[in-house]
Formats: structure tokens, sequence, C-alpha cells
């Protein structure tokens, strides 16, 4: 499929989608549409539809739509946080800080964000009772990147370079011979002295790493491409050494001069429209700039960066929303419907914004302790812990056709097949027999495909923010995934059709899992 490059000339912008419209990928022949530049900035890509237009069809309206958005504006984990907290608004919920004091009503549907890379949303049963428990699904919002360095300037024979540091454990090589760009996130100093955090993302292509000729390594295809990350992995952005910084005579201004190239803090400076010394602090993602968009000989396939973990939460954003954006949809919920998406689960979690801080956790507490208007007992806390159930949502490997060796026998998830269920015995997934069976009658009841998954034992099992809050909150949990391919590459696959089975089971599981988890009793 043909793609429009962002470095080609923007065609007329089509008049703005509906998106309450659930057609809505696109109805033209083209495969990329632009939306406009941020804040509305929206990539669209597809020649056709999500679902098939058969009206008579009884078929539930796909999500892919609005996914593929959701990637387009979500280029690092800040953009991810800023468009969740963007929908949760535009669908009703009410925005809590962290430093307020929470005045909580059943019924009502609130977030916080944290870091502006970390959410919490949740949505109070109409029927809820201190003790009940509350039914969550997690995910994480980073993705393996290259990130700038604190002092990003250097010169290598004359050019440009900008120095980064790797992020997570990606499939580097994929990195090479892209149309790179930088996004996220810089503080500026007012005229008035006070700071601002302000979001950024340059859409056009900005740097490049590219790859040595073959010419000059004749031996890479029988020994391998083994770039030095330190040297190799050096994007490039200019060829001249200029100072272009407008007040080069102000001795005043901030560090961030001779820290990062003149041309780097022009480009950003326009960008946001601001002096480029008012620019005294950054956090910047290195991101590929080709759009997510569907693909393949039916159309039946996402490309994309960062599926691995925007997928998941999306698919629970959405979930959430919409099992509760009428006030019926609550009348018989005796629980707390809740989504939390976390930030540095690439790197290990351990971050203020992480799964391994305890704000998941926090936020229970503070729910139960605002709705607990007069005593109910002891142990409130604990006894909706202990009633509680946590679904780790983060993607899953699908069988590979040209390594099928790589998968256990019996256990070898397909694209197009439903979510993957993940067990470890050694816990690198918190996957139970029991959580499992609980998870999956969901599935059995509204007819969803399940499938699941065990690393061979002689390959090692990577493991995800299951284990860490299962052992941190001590809550029941059972971790899946939506199965894909070329995961941790710059450019990832799964099937759309996966994404609607994932939304309609993690919709389910919020609307009848209480009910369900009434019918087994464990500890008894």
């Amino acid at each position: 499929m043909a793609l429009l490059r962002l470095h080609l000339p923007r065609p007329p912008l089509p008049a703005r989608r509906n998106p309450a419209l659930p057609s809505a990928l696109s109805s033209s022949t083209t495969s990329c549409l632009w939306r406009g530049r941020l804040p509305a900035s929206r990539l669209l890509c597809s020649s056709h539809p999500a679902s098939p237009p058969d009206a008579a069809s009884s078929a539930p309206p796909s999500i892919v739509a609005g996914l593929l958005d959701y990637l387009n504006e979500s280029w690092t984990q800040f953009h991810a946080t800023a468009e969740a907290k963007r929908q949760l608004l535009d669908a009703g919920f009410k925005l809590l800080s962290e430093s307020d004091d929470w005045d909580l009503q059943p019924g009502g549907r609130y977030f916080f964000t944290r870091n502006m890379s970390c959410l919490v949303a949740f949505a109070i049963g109409e029927k809820y009772r201190v003790g009940n428990g509350f039914n969550i699904i997690a995910a994480h919002t980073d993705s393996p990147c290259l990130k700038l360095k604190p002092r990003s300037a250097t010169i290598k024979s004359g050019h440009q370079m900008v120095n980064v540091q790797t992020y997570g454990s990606g499939l580097w090589h994929t990195w090479f011979d892209r149309d790179l760009t930088l996004a996220g996130r810089v503080i500026l100093k007012a005229t008035d002295g006070s700071f601002k955090h302000k979001l950024v993302k340059l859409t056009r292509p900005l740097i490049r790493v590219p790859t040595l000729a073959i010419h000059l390594n004749r031996t890479v295809n029988t020994d391998g491409f083994k770039p030095n990350l330190e040297t190799h992995l050096v994007p490039l952005l200019a060829t001249k050494h200029e100072d272009t910084t407008t007040n080069s005579d102000d001795k005043s201004s901030s560090s961030t001069k001779v820290t990062h190239h003149p041309l780097l803090l022009q480009i950003l400076s326009e960008e946001i429209g601001c002096d480029s010394n008012e620019i005294i602090g950054m956090e910047l993602n290195v991101c590929d700039t080709q759009p997510s968009c569907l693909g393949g000989g039916n159309n039946e396939f996402i490309y994309s960066g960062r599926l691995d973990n925007l997928a998941s939460c999306y698919c629970a954003l959405r979930s959430l929303m919409d099992s509760s954006k009428m006030a019926e949809q609550l009348s018989n919920e005796k629980a707390i419907r809740m989504v939390a998406m976390f930030d540095n689960e690439e790197v290990g979690s351990d971050s203020m914004q992480g799964a391994g801080a305890p704000t998941m956790f926090q936020a229970m507490r503070r729910i139960i302790d605002s709705l607990m208007h007069q005593s109910m007992g002891e142990g409130a806390l604990e006894r909706a812990i202990h009633s509680s159930f946590l679904v780790s949502a983060d993607m899953a490997h699908a069988l590979h056709p040209n390594y099928a060796e790589k998968h256990e026998e019996c256990h070898r998830p397909e694209l197009q097949k439903g979510l993957v269920i993940k067990h470890n015995a050694n816990q690198r997934y918190a996957t139970s027999a029991v959580t499992a069976f609980l998870f999956k009658e969901i599935a059995r009841i509204h007819n969803l495909p399940v499938q699941e998954f065990v690393v061979r034992n002689d390959m090692g099992c990577g493991s995800t923010i299951g284990p860490i809050l299962a052992s941190g909150v001590g809550i029941r949990t059972v971790d899946c995934g939506i199965p894909q391919l070329s995961m941790h590459s710059v450019r990832e696959m799964c099937g759309k059709e996966d994404v609607d089975t994932t939304y309609r089971h993690f919709k389910a599981f919020f609307e009848m899992f209480s009910d369900i988890d009434r019918k087994l009793n464990v500890d008894f």
C-alpha cells in the first residue's frame, strides 16, 4: 500500500469526521488523509472502512478507526496520556488532582494523571458499597525508543549530530534509514518568571540514522548488521555548523544553547511559538514519521509504531468509556471499574509514574476513604482488594510464519484469532488457573475467541506489569495481550480483528465480571 509520507505536500484538508460515527477510517481511495496539525492533527490511513459497510449486519462497530487516530496522535507517552485525557473529558469524566481532596459519589466518573505519562480513570457503580471490589484493566504508555541525551549537541566530521540514548530493549537496527523526528515535552520560562510545561511534536522528517553502504561493509549480509549503539546510532540533523540563535549576545540565556544545537532550539521554538531563550528544559523522544495505517492483501493488518502497548491502552480506555457513558450502565454495578495506564514498563516500572509506584494502591485507598462517609467496619481497603481483579494487558507474541520453531508446539497464538492469555510457572506472568478461568468465562459467554501462550523451556520469558501489581497490591491478576509481530521494532503489526475482539472482551469484563465472580469461591 502506498503511503503519503509526511514530507510530501499536504492535500486539501477533508471535512472533519464526526467521532461518533463508527465507520470512520476513510471513505476515500487515498492511503492517508491529513487531519491538520496539533492539537487537531489526526492521520487516518486506509483504503476501506474499518468494518464492512453492511447496514444489515448485527456485528458491533469497529474501534480500529479510533485506534489509528489514537496512535497517530500519541507519538510519545506524554501525548498518549494527553490524548486519553482529552477523550475522557469529552466523555464526561471529571479531572481530579492528586494534591486536592476528593469528593466522590456513586455513579461518578473520574480520572487523574501523574507526570502526564501515567493515568488512572474509574467509574463508580451506583450500588457500590465500601468493601466491594475494583475491576481493573492496566496497560503501559511507553514503548522502546531513542531519547535525546541531556547534552545532545555533537559535531562529527562537520555534521551536526544529535546524541541519543536507547530506552528499553528495542530492535535498534530497524531505526536506521527511517524518516525520524522529535516529540515530547519542554519546560518554558515565561517573562513573568513562571514556568510552563508544554508538549511538542515536530511532524516533518527532521533527523535520520543512515546505514553504511554495502560497498564499504562487504560482509554485512554474511556476518550480520552489528552497529555500535554509542557511535553508529547517532542521528544526523544538518551538515553545516551554524549558530542560528537570534539572541546570541544574551549572556544570561539558558544553558540549553550550549547543550543543544541552536538549529534544533530554533526549530522547537518556531513549532511552540516562543523564543528559543524560553526553552530551559526538554524531554524528547525520537519518533518515526510514517503514519499508522491498515495494510495487507485484505487490509486486515495494522502497521504502526508503538502498538506495544498503546493498542492495549486504547482498548482499555474505550471499554471503560463505552461501558459507563450512560447512567443506566452503572445503575446496577456494585464494583468500581478502573483503567490504569503506567509509564516506564519497558525499563522495569521503577519510577513514580511506573507500575512499581503505589499509584494504583493509593488511588484505591483514596476512593474508599472518600466513599466511606461513616464507619463501615474494619479492613475496608483490605476487603476491597480481596474482592478485586486485575487484567494486565500487554501485547503478546504471535506465531511468526518464518520462525515457527520459536514457539512452544502447543501454544502458538496466531493473528486474527483472539486475545492471548499468558502463562508462566515461574511467575513471569501473574496468571493462575483461577484468574484464567474467570477471564475465559467472560469470553465463553460472549462467544469470543481466546488463545494461550507459554514460552519454550529452552528460552527466557519476558514479563510485564502484571506480577508487579499482583505482588505489590495483592490483587488477583490475569496477564493477556493482543497477538502481534515485530514487537519492539520501529514498525510493528497486528490484526485489526484482534483489536475489536479485545475491546469487546474488555467491555464485557467491566459489564459482567462482578456477577461471574460471585459464583466462584476459592478461599472458604
